[in-house]
């Protein structure tokens, strides 16, 4: 099969059964080049056409706890105390630049998804 751009979906979704059938190809090979040049071409495709977006400030720090094994709890050293912890987990509370900085400095989340604005929820007074 000869290399052209992923134009439509039915090419993307021929690159993607292709990269799997490469996938353990012998490193600095002829095959190896393909694979690469395939999933760049896939890549730059799904970027256009299946753009991720970022998890949301809150989703983000939820998803640094479960994947380094710490629990809300752990958190209370980075925000202050447990209420303040539950308050921003919950959304009735935002994120301070201070809490961004210290998140990002100590849990290594990037800053940039921390300060990406959310809806906060309503609380009932």
């Amino acid at each position: 099969m000869e290399l052209h751009p992923i134009k439509t979906e039915l090419d993307y979704q021929n690159a993607l059964k292709e990269i799997e059938q490469l996938f353990d190809v012998e490193p600095n090979s002829s095959l190896s080049d393909r694979l690469y040049i395939l999933a760049t071409l896939v890549e730059a495709y799904e970027q256009k056409h299946h753009p991720i977006e970022d998890p949301d400030a809150i989703s983000a720090i939820l998803y640094y706890l479960e994947t380094r094994g710490l629990s809300e709890q752990d958190l209370v050293a980075h925000i202050g105390t447990r209420e303040q912890v539950t308050a921003i987990l919950n959304k009735q509370q935002p994120l301070t630049l201070d809490i961004i900085r210290r998140l990002n400095q100590h849990l290594g989340i990037p800053a940039e998804i921390l300060i990406k604005p959310y809806a906060l929820m309503k609380t009932s007074a």
